[in-house]
């Protein structure tokens, strides 16, 4: 997460994305993003941060891993 808070350029962003990528794409982490999409079929969940930018932080990239995942924002 340090390293995308530090990521100042539209560069280190996208190696910052892509390093979260590969951490959650292990098996694991995988069933988790699953267990965690499969709620969101029957009720509604926020995912929060301290950042005001979305674009600027780890939850838009979680909402997009969720997203293929199968879950479902209102």
């Amino acid at each position: 997460m340090k390293l995308g808070q530090r990521a100042d350029s539209a560069a280190q962003r996208k190696a910052f994305e892509r390093m979260h990528r590969a951490e959650t794409a292990t098996p694991d982490n995988r069933r988790t993003i699953e267990l965690l999409a499969a709620p969101s079929r029957m009720s509604r969940f926020s995912v929060g941060c301290y950042r005001e930018d979305e674009t600027r932080c780890h939850r838009s990239i979680l909402r997009a891993l969720l997203v293929d995942a199968g879950a479902v924002f209102a």
